[in-house]
């Protein structure tokens, strides 16, 4: 028995939620999203609330249902408030700007590192070492903040990376520190 999966998904006020065959079309004021349903997966629309049901009690549609409830709640959340990541730069000379669409980063590399921005995310750079990520696809605003990430993740011994603006990075003492102290 799904616990997730037989909560309804309250619809927000300003959002409108509209179900044709298996897709789940959420528009809001932030934008629109398409949620696709697998076969085993029935959504309907009952006064502000969808719910979303299965249709046999099979171990695959089991684990899909909380699944695909999840993500139908995640985009009526995402049209009408947004998702949002930030990512700070530390090091000395590590930095980035957007330039005509792309984001230029500078990590230390002997070339500059331009990212696409993919279509239905804006990224904002307010300072040279501070990446804002917003947009109303939680997975596509999540995926490619940790894309940038793993282009320099932070490491242990300076801290010098890429790292979420609520990540703590646990910091290693250095190795001559502990021969010297024998």
């Amino acid at each position: 028995m799904s616990r997730i999966g037989n909560q309804p998904v309250t619809i927000e006020e300003g959002v409108e939620v509209e179900i044709v065959k298996k897709e789940v079309k959420i528009k809001g004021p932030k934008g629109e999203m398409l949620v696709e349903l697998p076969w085993q997966i029935n959504a309907k629309v009952e006064g502000d609330e969808v719910i979303v049901e299965r249709s046999d009690e099979e171990k695959l549609s089991k684990s899909l249902h909380g699944t695909y409830r999840m993500l139908v709640e995640n985009a009526v959340y995402g049209v009408k408030n947004g998702y949002e990541k930030k990512l700070e730069i530390v090091g000395v000379g590590y930095r980035g700007k957007m330039e005509a669409g792309k984001l230029n980063l500078s990590l230390g590399f002997t070339h500059p590192i331009l990212m696409e921005v993919p279509e239905g995310l804006e990224v904002d750079m307010p300072d040279e070492t501070t990446i804002t990520i917003n947009g109303v696809d939680k997975q596509l605003v999540g995926e490619y903040a940790a894309k940038i990430r793993s282009l320099r993740k932070p490491e242990p011994y300076k801290g010098k990376g890429i790292k979420y603006s609520d990540e703590v990075v646990r910091r290693k003492s250095s190795k001559s520190a502990v021969i010297g102290a024998e």
